[in-house]
């Protein structure tokens, strides 16, 4: 199952249109290139037949039948890269190139506003 963080649920529900997205969920998709690396998508969808939902931090989600096992396990977060540049990252211990981030990496990000 995949995870949402508070940080990338806020962000998601920030960036809804009011009326245009309320009645869609979370698409989250990942693919393997040919190389063997990663790459991810991420909009707002309906559901379709064979899709796995799920719920995180109050977020629905839903992921295509071929994306699923490669993003079993995998947690979403929004952080800032560089000050003033914040992006959604997919952490995926599925992904050959993933390195789970370290007690100090953690404690580098600093906290959006709102977090505790």
């Amino acid at each position: 199952m995949i995870t949402i963080t508070k940080r990338a649920a806020d962000q998601i529900n920030e960036s809804r249109q009011p009326d245009d997205t309320d009645d869609l969920a979370l698409r989250l998709a990942a693919k393997v290139a040919d190389d063997g690396s990663y790459h991810y998508g991420l909009g707002f969808d309906e559901v379709r037949d064979g899709d796995e939902q799920v719920e995180s931090e109050g977020v629905q989600i839903v992921i295509a039948e071929e994306s699923q096992d490669l993003l079993k396990g995998c947690v979403l977060d929004f952080v800032e890269i560089t000050q003033g540049d914040s992006q959604f990252i997919f952490l995926n211990p599925n992904d050959p190139n993933y390195v789970p981030p370290t007690d100090v990496d953690l404690a580098a990000v600093p906290p959006k506003h709102g977090d505790g």
